[in-house]
């Protein structure tokens, strides 16, 4: 029986999958954002705070946010596998890097409500 060099857990297409729809979900949102300011460049208060204060608006918001983190969490655990070498070290790293990802999660999501 052949074993994989990389484990069952980690094949890599999984993570090639949730780096290219969140690249694409992060396009999109952007896109659309740029969209937006171009069609009212002199975006008043007001305006931002309704665009923001719609339920649609707040889930895309918070998809963008998930998207992003995502896409970070994928990246920097291929760096720290590819680039660091001892175990412990790269275990702590990762747990650094996931903990701050889940707390910029839960404050972009405090954010968004409080609007």
């Amino acid at each position: 029986m052949v074993k994989s060099v990389l484990g069952e857990h980690h094949q890599g297409l999984r993570e090639w999958v949730i780096q290219r729809v969140s690249a694409i979900l992060i396009a999109i949102y952007i896109i659309a954002m740029m969209f937006y300011f171009v069609m009212k460049p002199n975006l008043s208060y007001a305006e931002w705070h309704y665009l923001f204060s719609r339920d649609w608006m707040k889930i895309a918001t918070l998809l963008f946010i998930a998207s992003l983190l995502f896409h970070a969490w994928v990246g920097m655990w291929t760096i720290f596998t590819d680039y660091v070498k001892p175990y412990v070290i790269r275990c702590l790293l990762n747990l650094f890097v996931f903990l701050m990802l889940v707390t910029c999660f839960l404050w972009g999501m405090l954010i968004l409500w409080s609007v």
